[in-house]
């Protein structure tokens, strides 16, 4: 089945992810002039006028780049949660409508109707997910994607080996797939489309980005963090997610509490986003992927180091398995 996908706007096949708080217009615009598609949630923004504002900016931005290089930037996306503790999703998505944006990628809930309205205009909607019946149903509700968040991704990732993941959703989805989880090094690219991805989606890496929204300290903290610093928890907001060791620890956070589990409470006077605020802001997050992450640099560079990276795996595995074809 051949599915509408942006593979040949990109000069390489990855999403960088959108990240709470850390996402904005500035590090979305770099990875678009650079080839790969950029995101944002549009909770990064406190309110629906602000959502558009930087909607607006952005757009205007990737079009300047255009009229001044001739070169077509990469589409963009944003990223809605729909889920009922959001009270904005309807108005946040009346802005990408209005804007037509190219991407959209829903969380928490896949619904057809939202997945209707975007099409309505020539977008596209990926769905992030973490096992088999959530993917069932997002492709129910006609979703134009999948991101398979896999053991070892940042923010809330699932528990299942990306082999495995992969190879269960592929069995019945035809679309484009999209995978996360410890995706680092354009080595990594390589490996997420030989299992069978068509897209790499990376947060981790681009948290460390010059033009990301992160506290230096929080960039810092990834660079110095090797794999086993990254945390698995419910603790924090209720919800399972990946945090680094470090911050917990300097928010007193111990290890016999991150073992433990509590009930989602967002409470009365809290909606989601200032909930999640509230939890994320000073107790970072990051996936398992830290531990090929050992600087800070622009967003041009990064893409840079990251295609040269690509092209020597695929170079190197072609010449390694030669001899078994």
């Amino acid at each position: 089945m051949t599915t509408p996908n942006f593979n040949n706007q990109l000069s390489l096949p990855v999403v960088a992810a959108p990240m709470f708080l850390i996402s904005g217009p500035q590090l979305v615009i770099a990875c678009c002039k650079n080839g790969i598609i950029g995101t944002f949630p549009s909770l990064n923004q406190r309110t629906t006028e602000g959502f558009e504002a930087w909607v607006i900016e952005i757009k205007e931005a990737l079009t300047a780049f255009e009229h001044e290089t001739g070169q077509k930037p990469a589409p963009f996306g944003v990223n809605l949660i729909v889920h009922p503790t959001n009270p904005r999703v309807q108005a946040d998505l009346e802005i990408c409508i209005k804007h037509e944006v190219p991407l959209i990628i829903t969380s928490l809930g896949a619904v057809s109707q939202l997945v209707e309205a975007v099409h309505s205009y020539g977008g596209l909607v990926y769905h992030d997910i973490i096992k088999r019946r959530h993917a069932e149903k997002a492709d129910e509700a006609g979703v134009d994607g999948l991101i398979l968040v896999a053991s070892g991704a940042g923010g809330h990732a699932g528990t299942l080996n990306p082999i495995a993941l992969v190879n269960e959703i592929r069995s019945f989805f035809d679309k484009t797939l999209l995978l996360s989880g410890c995706i680092s090094t354009g080595k990594d690219i390589a490996t997420a489309l030989q299992m069978g991805a068509d897209l790499a989606y990376m947060g981790t890496r681009f948290i460390t980005a010059s033009e990301s929204l992160a506290d230096p300290a929080y960039k810092e903290m990834i660079i110095q963090s090797k794999a086993e610093d990254i945390v698995y928890t419910a603790a924090i907001s209720g919800v399972h997610a990946s945090f680094l060791r470090p911050s917990l620890e300097a928010m007193g956070i111990t290890e016999a509490q991150w073992h433990q589990s509590k009930k989602i409470d967002f409470g009365k006077e809290l909606d989601a986003a200032k909930a999640e605020a509230q939890a994320w802001k000073t107790i970072w997050s990051a996936g398992q992927g830290v531990t090929s992450i050992h600087e800070t640099l622009p967003t041009e560079r990064l893409v840079a180091q990251l295609k040269s990276e690509f092209k020597s795996a695929i170079a190197s595995h072609q010449e390694r398995v030669k001899g078994f074809l």
